[in-house]
């Protein structure tokens, strides 16, 4: 038979339909753990359904959030640590949904490869089941795509969708006034934002992901993995209990950028940066790359990865309510006429 007559298959051309299916039995069981009351149909048909009323709403407004983890993917790519890296795409959605006034209740996410490994989407997938979990909020579908000639074989791009809901009226922001008090709540790290510049940093100090951290006790690649922390189960307690009136995921834009997203535009916030202590590894990553207190404010968390905008006469219980939770709580500052962000004291 020649060339040109011989018969042709999809796996073939690089794409193993087996190896897909395969891989939706393998993380059936881990979606099957995030179900939670509203869920009606989830992996295997075309759609997945929710039921607003069976999750306990009577007159629900949806927010909808989308995102990705940016080139954080490298570095799990590169050193095969793929545990954790789902836990970030689901924070990176649901925290900003929160920051809303919404409940996070169902997650989709999009995975697409060059090649498609069972036992490597697994483990992935597996870490947005556990992002899901931990956040209150269902696995209820998604879509593998193996893309042959747009991904090199062990590549890999993550995106994710968050649906939540609220009851009409009780959206966020409301009620920001002058005199609020900003409460921040400690980051677990980098998160996943700003990775392009912390890449470049690493390439400058000329470690290797498997050399030790110079600000930790485990590899750099691990150290830098360290998933974005989830704040939804706190924060929805914080919200229920009163007295907050804004919520600010701190990613990409750091302080500098997020604050003003949540204040009225005749409102600033003034933040005193002695008021906690800049984490190990952004003292590390202001040292190898000569970055600046302006440069650090606007790139990374820089150790505070949500800010609570409340009640002054509330501030003390929700800072009770927001430790006995778990959370690192501290008190940065407040909101003040103006407009953007007024910094005082430096980073140290």
């Amino acid at each position: 038979m020649s060339q040109e007559s011989e018969r042709l298959s999809y796996a073939q051309a690089g794409v193993d339909i087996d190896a897909g299916n395969a891989l939706v039995d393998a993380i059936k069981p881990a979606a099957r753990a995030t179900a939670r009351p509203g869920v009606m149909a989830g992996l295997g048909g075309f759609g997945a359904l929710f039921d607003l009323k069976g999750a306990g709403y009577a007159d629900p407004i949806l927010v909808a959030a989308t995102d990705g983890v940016g080139t954080k993917l490298r570095i799990a790519i590169d050193t095969g640590h793929l545990d954790t890296i789902g836990i970030d795409l689901v924070a990176m959605c649901v925290n900003d949904l929160v920051c809303q006034g919404a409940e996070p209740l169902f997650f989709l996410d999009y995975f697409a490869t060059g090649k498609l490994d069972v036992a490597a989407a697994t483990r992935i997938i597996g870490g947005i089941a556990e992002g899901c979990r931990l956040s209150g909020c269902a696995l209820i579908g998604g879509e593998t795509a193996e893309m042959p000639g747009m991904y090199a074989a062990d590549d890999f791009d993550l995106a994710g969708f968050s649906v939540g809901a609220m009851e009409r009226g009780q959206d966020l922001p409301a009620g920001v006034q002058a005199g609020d008090v900003l409460l921040g709540l400690a980051s677990d790290g980098v998160h996943s934002n700003g990775y392009s510049l912390v890449r470049r940093i690493v390439e400058r100090s000329g470690l290797g992901w498997d050399a030790p951290a110079p600000f930790a006790q485990t590899s750099l690649g691990e150290a830098l993995l360290t998933p974005t922390h989830l704040y939804v189960r706190p924060a929805l307690g914080a919200i229920r209990a009163g007295g907050v009136h804004a919520l600010a995921h701190i990613t990409g834009g750091g302080l500098t950028e997020n604050l003003p997203r949540v204040l009225p535009a005749d409102l600033g916030a003034h933040v005193n940066l002695g008021a906690w202590s800049l984490p190990p590894v952004f003292d590390w990553l202001r040292q190898t790359g000569g970055l600046d207190q302006d440069e650090m404010l606007k790139t990374f968390n820089s150790g505070i990865g949500m800010v609570l905008v409340v009640a002054p006469e509330r501030a003390e219980a929700i800072s009770a309510l927001l430790a006995e939770a778990g959370e690192t709580v501290i008190r940065i500052g407040h909101v003040e006429a103006g407009a953007g962000v007024r910094y005082t004291g430096a980073l140290a």
